[in-house]
């Protein structure tokens, strides 16, 4: 046989074993979410009609076809932040001034105290988070071009689809947030309440605009029940307030900062870190009492 040919049969079939593996590689992260384009082009409707109408009108479909262009039929571990581009500009809106909430390992508890932008407007709740917020996707290099089955997680490929979303997002949303900034972090997270690396760290606090941000809020909220591990100007807090002190900009810092800890406490009302002292009684009393309040009480952070 013609050496050519032997060679040629060889590089053949190593390329049908590489594609073979890519095709079956398992990895450590959820695969696509079922029904992932009803989802997301259903949460765009809802958000644009009934969560925030505000932002005006907004072309759902070309949105999902941008948002499905950045990863699907692509490499998995080949997708970077600049390929959301497109679905970020269409999606771009304004952030209310001082309504913005930056966080770390509490985003139930962020959400709460944001009510669907009705209070507060974090990532999550902008148009661009609302839409993909929990869910799971990725790209395939086969038919149909997504892949349901595992997703790469960062500690796999740090360019995959979802970290790459994530970082343009952060980005866009430090650079247009004003104001008072909020932060939430914490107490109780082991190793401490301000991780670096974290998106906090690295893709939002760098792009803080000093000419748009006039002051930044700290809340230091451990949980009900959990330890007390960092506090104001100490452990990473400290490095945290060393670094916008570095970066100019004013700040304070609020441990278990008092109107999110009663929204904590609507769950755990019976719990001794819920009362208010010896003179008030039973926790179930005030509680019942301030639930009303929660409204009035859960305003931006006056100076």
């Amino acid at each position: 046989m013609n050496p050519f040919h032997i060679l040629l049969g060889s590089l053949l079939c190593i390329c049908a074993v590489q594609l073979e593996e890519a095709a079956v590689r398992e990895w450590n992260g959820k695969g696509t979410t079922p029904n992932l384009q009803s989802i997301v082009l259903g949460r765009c409707y809802d958000y644009t009609e009934t969560v925030n109408p505000s932002v005006g009108k907004k072309n759902c479909s070309e949105i999902w076809e941008a948002f499905e262009k950045a990863f699907v039929g692509k490499d998995p571990c080949l997708v970077l932040p600049e390929h959301y581009e497109l679905f970020i500009n269409l999606t771009l809106h304004d952030i209310p001034a001082s309504k913005s909430v930056f966080w770390e390992n509490n985003k139930q508890l962020v959400h709460r105290y944001s009510d669907k932008t009705s209070r507060y407007m974090p990532l999550g709740d902008t148009l661009a988070g609302w839409m993909v917020d929990n869910l799971d996707w990725c790209g395939s290099l086969s038919t149909p071009g997504l892949e349901y089955s595992s997703c790469p997680t960062t500690a796999e490929c740090e360019n995959n689809p979802q970290e790459a979303f994530w970082r343009i997002a952060s980005v866009t949303y430090a650079k247009h947030s004003s104001g008072e900034i909020q932060i939430m972090l914490n107490g109780s997270t082991l190793g401490g309440a301000f991780p670096v690396p974290s998106f906090l760290a690295d893709f939002e606090i760098p792009n803080f605009q000093r000419d748009r941000v006039s002051n930044i809020s700290i809340m230091v909220m451990d949980e009900i029940g959990g330890p007390d591990i960092d506090s104001c100007g100490k452990n990473s807090i400290a490095v945290l307030e060393t670094i916008l002190a570095s970066r100019n900009f004013p700040f304070k810092c609020f441990d278990n900062y008092r109107p999110v800890r009663l929204l904590q406490c609507v769950d755990s009302p019976n719990h001794p870190e819920c009362s208010l002292g010896n003179s008030i009684g039973p926790a179930h009393l005030w509680i019942s009492t301030v639930l009303p309040l929660l409204a009035v009480v859960l305003n931006p952070i006056v100076h």
